[in-house]
């Protein structure tokens, strides 16, 4: 292994510095990159929309300029990639219950798990539409739903709140479902209790529709219009439209056997999308930090190392993501599908968000658990840079997704800030000259390594992902955040974990757990926070198109 981190940092940049363009145009360059991202010609850059167009068309131009061979689809330096986007009601939904037609929002709406068509019936209330035969209760036990339609309470026999031994059961897509698995041809949810709050009705992509319409009943009104033998008639229209996004993929080609990957996300917000934590009119969400500065320093990188002969020993695979924002969607889709074999990966270096270095010159280092060889990042001498490490390979970036696929990957980050997801992340809070030392310090990394042939790939202890305040327990699982299918494809299992107790495996499909249907990602998240810590339940998955049941103990 060179040493070359050890020797003293005045020698370190003239050892390099004929190989590598002038600080100062580098400086220019990436000032005029994240002018050009983060500017609101581009519309906050989220996946899918004319933006990020922009930014594709932009960053492969540079590709080209550079001298990086095309390596996405078609031997061009784009690789699409679809993705479902957040519904949107359509223009024929009406509500019709005996005599009296209902107004839109005013009177009714439409819940976001609802499925498309018409409800054309009678009422048959059924009570809070819940079966429990652990609880040895029953709505349904002397009530057939079959060609009704199924008017069922929000709320449940105990009530809605955290200590209800109905917990499992208060899902209203649950419920939903249930009802259409007996048989009714729609569901129209009502709320008789004072206490209960009204359902979430906003449409997200990650909720999953039923097969039957769903309606909800707003006020009081429920006491005039349900009533069984009621005639219904309800028209669902909701589009759910596809998007395509599109990754940036070019080959700096040396004609060597490993590769190294350099990666940055090239998506943002748009005008705020779910992310956002703008509470303000609607705006949009530049990015300048995040992560336009990211793809710049991947930009001067790739100039610079294509000039570099001490960088010489691995190709580079330059990626810009798209998606990233919507949980990894670009690269998740790259390793999936990758444009080289994933077996000819040395390792990952990830940029996000590495445009706000402080006066503390302190850069945070993810993932330095994935490879022994990351030790050396303790060692760079450039810039006065202080490395801040952690250890996981699972982290809410891009290099999470290399992790998953057995490649030593490290994530780049200088910390996060007040204008984070914000229509103030603008470029005038970027800290170009902290950039353009986070360029030379990874240069440096990279030309430290240059001799170690490939490095050795190890598993890390991972950070709970699911550790949030609605949930008191983990399955230990990274969720397949692009899978639309029915149910949560698992994508990584954290040894030590339930999931791994329980003989689960990655591309395991969660469809059950405990007593919930598992849908889509929602719904796994509302069945986690069903259980507490000592909990055994049943889980079933689908593997390999069979269905397996085992148990899980949290």
């Amino acid at each position: 292994m060179k040493n070359l981190l050890l020797l003293p940092l005045a020698l370190v940049p003239s050892m390099l510095a004929a190989q590598l363009r002038p600080d100062a145009d580098v400086l220019d360059q990436m000032r005029y990159d994240v002018q050009y991202l983060a500017s609101d010609l581009l519309e906050g850059r989220e996946a899918g929309t004319p933006g990020e167009k922009l930014a594709v068309d932009y960053i492969a131009g540079k590709f080209g300029s550079i001298g990086l061979m095309p390596y996405g689809d078609s031997a061009t330096y784009i690789q699409s990639f679809t993705f479902s986007a957040d519904p949107v009601l359509g223009p024929n939904n009406s509500l019709q219950i005996g005599r009296a037609k209902l107004k839109l929002e005013e009177q009714f709406v439409v819940l976001p798990f609802s499925g498309n068509g018409v409800a054309r019936a009678k009422v048959k209330k059924v009570g809070f539409g819940i079966q429990a035969p652990d609880l040895k209760y029953d709505d349904y036990s002397d009530e057939d739903v079959k060609g009704w339609v199924a008017a069922i309470a929000i709320g449940s026999p105990d009530g809605i709140h955290p200590h209800s031994k109905y917990l499992a059961y208060h899902d209203l897509s649950a419920r939903a479902a249930k009802a259409a698995e007996l048989g009714a041809v729609g569901v129209v949810f009502y709320n008789e209790d004072k206490d209960v709050e009204e359902p979430t009705l906003s449409f997200n992509a990650k909720v999953k529709a039923i097969g039957i319409p769903v309606f909800y009943l707003k006020g009081d009104s429920y006491h005039e219009h349900i009533i069984t033998g009621n005639p219904f008639v309800g028209h669902v229209d909701v589009q759910r439209p596809q998007r395509t996004a599109y990754n940036v993929v070019g080959l700096l080609d040396r004609g060597k056997e490993n590769v190294v990957v350099i990666g940055a996300h090239l998506d943002h917000l748009g005008y705020g999308d779910e992310g956002s934590l703008h509470r303000g009119e609607k705006a949009i969400h530049n990015g300048a930090d995040d992560n336009a500065s990211g793809i710049a320093v991947m930009l001067a990188l790739a100039a610079d190392l294509a000039e570099m002969d001490q960088a010489n020993a691995n190709d580079y695979l330059f990626i810009a993501f798209s998606g990233e924002e919507k949980g990894l969607y670009g690269s998740n889709h790259w390793t999936k599908h990758p444009t080289l074999p994933i077996s000819t990966l040395n390792y990952m270096i990830n940029l996000d968000m590495v445009g706000r270095l402080d006066s503390s010159n302190v850069i945070g280092v993810n993932g330095v658990g994935t490879s022994p060889a990351w030790a050396e990042v303790d060692r760079v001498l450039i810039g006065g840079l202080k490395a801040k490490t952690t250890t996981s390979g699972i982290g809410p970036s891009d290099h999470t997704s290399f992790y998953l696929q057995g490649v030593p990957a490290i994530h780049f980050f200088t910390g996060t800030h007040a204008d984070y997801h914000k229509p103030t992340d603008d470029v005038e809070k970027i800290n170009f000259p902290g950039m353009l030392n986070v360029t030379r310090y990874i240069e440096s990394l990279i030309t430290t390594l240059n001799d170690d042939g490939k490095l050795a790939f190890t598993k890390t202890e991972e950070v709970n992902t699911e550790n949030t305040p609605r949930f008191k327990v983990t399955l230990g699982v990274v969720p397949d955040y692009l899978y639309d299918g029915n149910g949560m494809r698992i994508d990584g299992i954290t040894d030590g974990k339930p999931a791994a107790a329980a003989g689960l495996k990655v591309g395991d499909v969660v469809v059950k757990l405990g007593t919930i249907e598992v849908t889509d990602m929602m719904a796994y998240m509302k069945g986690l926070a069903a259980f507490n810590k000592g909990d055994t339940a049943p889980i079933k998955v689908i593997r390999e198109g069979k269905e397996v049941e085992t148990t899980v103990t949290f």
